[in-house]
């Protein structure tokens, strides 16, 4: 990976973090505790309840997302960045791009 190429997925990974925060900002706001003295029914409270374990789900996955976000950017510098963990081969530029999380490329990946 070249110069340009690190300088282009260190602005990828920031702006895929501001993302990812904006989204778990509003995810935590969706999963607070739904109150019991809500006057709804009570099938609407169960569809809320439903809806909330749903978007819990959404959270961690964004959550597990940030920290794997948060790693590359940490390890983005180093030289064995952009290596395959598995085979040690290059992980194509264009896999980094759409998933600078990515520590595997697509065979090892499978």
């Amino acid at each position: 990976m070249n110069k340009e190429q690190k300088e282009e997925l260190k602005e990828k990974l920031t702006r895929e973090l501001e993302k990812v925060k904006t989204e778990i900002e509003e995810l935590r706001e969706l999963t607070k505790p739904i109150a019991p003295e809500n006057a709804i029914g009570r099938i609407s409270r169960m569809d809320a309840i439903n809806n909330k374990s749903v978007n819990e789900a959404a959270l961690r996955k964004k959550e597990e997302r940030m920290k794997k976000l948060l790693y590359a950017q940490t390890k983005i510098d180093e030289g064995n960045f952009g290596k395959c963990l598995r085979c040690k081969n290059d992980i194509p530029f264009g896999r980094i791009l759409l998933m600078p999380e990515s520590t595997r490329c697509v065979n090892c990946a499978q």
